[in-house]
């Protein structure tokens, strides 16, 4: 990772790690791109800058600008969207605070969006399980697209990674391998990320998977 020479105007693109595997089985189609403005701190918009209001965001032009690399837990997690002239509100997704399941056990995550033009956002939500080996079923429902049915029939086993999948509701059910847990451990934590595709509401909620005897 580095930094981008932010003196020209540069656009500086990569595959995605997901993008790769899809590029490597020859089923690989650009459709849907995101933008992000994860470095840039508004907070530094100056506007009683001695200088006029030319040098307002001075200090936010010259920040560094991260060079793109595919880890989705480090970037792109504040993306632009558009939203109607006149919008008071950011939206937010609201959903259950915390998910907390023994082995085997399984829930559904319904979110919903505030503040947008429905409370189902039409292209559904991405849900992110930050370690995929916590979770025996995880799989996204009511988008029926062929990205979804691909990211849904992706599994990883025994490997310490984080899985994707969209739908408009998640089901998710609590792994029965007992060697995770080890000897002493009784509750395994990661973490769910989900985010609106088309409001670009985030969420990140904690969860647990509990041992039983």
């Amino acid at each position: 990772m580095g930094y981008l020479n932010n003196s020209v105007v540069t656009v500086d693109a990569i595959l995605t790690t997901k993008g790769r595997e899809l590029l490597a089985q020859g089923n690989f189609n650009i459709t849907q791109f995101a933008l992000a403005d994860d470095e840039i701190d508004y907070t530094l918009y100056n506007p009683t800058h001695p200088s006029g209001s030319a040098f307002y965001g001075e200090a936010i032009q010259n920040m560094p600008l991260l060079e793109a690399f595919p880890q989705e837990t480090q970037v792109m997690k504040y993306k632009l969207t558009t939203l109607p002239r006149g919008t008071a509100k950011m939206p937010i997704l609201e959903t259950v605070s915390i998910v907390n399941i023994k082995q085997g056990q399984s829930q559904v995550i319904d979110p919903e969006t505030a503040n947008y033009f429905s409370r189902k956002e039409s292209s559904g939500y991405t849900f992110t399980i930050a370690d995929a080996r916590l979770m025996s079923t995880f799989e996204g429902v009511g988008i029926n697209t062929d990205q979804a049915t691909t990211l849904n029939q992706t599994t990883t086993v025994g490997t310490n990674v984080s899985k994707t999948v969209i739908g408009t509701t998640l089901s998710l059910r609590g792994t029965t391998v007992n060697t995770l847990f080890g000897t002493t451990t009784t509750t395994l934590y990661t973490t769910l990320t989900i985010v609106g595709r088309d409001s670009g509401a985030r969420v990140t909620i904690p969860v647990q998977v509990n041992k039983v005897s």
